[in-house]
């Protein structure tokens, strides 16, 4: 596998990505509708996809409002998984945030998902609060993480 190009949402994308979310998430997948009005919701809505031989192998998007942006979503397909392709998205997003006047980012992780609590806490993204039984069938806590990025943070 060479090294996939991180490139910006495409509507063509929305298909693969629909199928991707259910493979991935399953009961919290975002439908094919879902990603077109996240699509319809740019500039504040950024997406990015990550292409290797024309396969998307992961993606992730933030909204940007004001000087907080929110980690909407970031997914890499089960091949993917463990080769730094995670922390590339987070990165780039990270990038996009603090190019677009953000000063945080905020995020919602599982409780459950150690994999994802361990990228974003190597990542500088600290815990803020929990929703206790966020995440539904399950009972699964979220988890608020928050990292300071741009600006000055007093």
């Amino acid at each position: 596998m060479s090294a996939p190009v991180l490139r910006d949402l495409e509507w063509t994308d929305l298909e693969t990505l629909a199928a991707l979310e259910v493979a991935l998430f399953a009961d919290d997948a975002w439908s094919e509708p879902t990603w077109w009005a996240e699509l319809a919701g740019r500039p504040r809505r950024d997406y990015v996809v990550a292409i290797d031989d024309g396969q998307v192998l992961g993606y992730g998007g933030i909204d940007v409002s004001g000087d907080v942006a929110d980690l909407m979503t970031i997914a890499t397909v089960p091949e993917a998984q463990g080769r730094g392709l995670g922390r590339r998205l987070l990165d780039e997003l990270v990038r996009r945030a603090e190019g677009s006047g953000a000063e945080a980012l905020l995020l919602e992780v599982r409780a459950d998902n150690e994999a994802a609590k361990r990228l974003y806490g190597t990542s500088g993204f600290e815990v803020i609060s929990v929703r206790r039984r966020y995440y539904q069938p399950g009972d699964i806590d979220a988890l608020v993480m928050r990292k300071h990025i741009g600006g000055t943070h007093g």
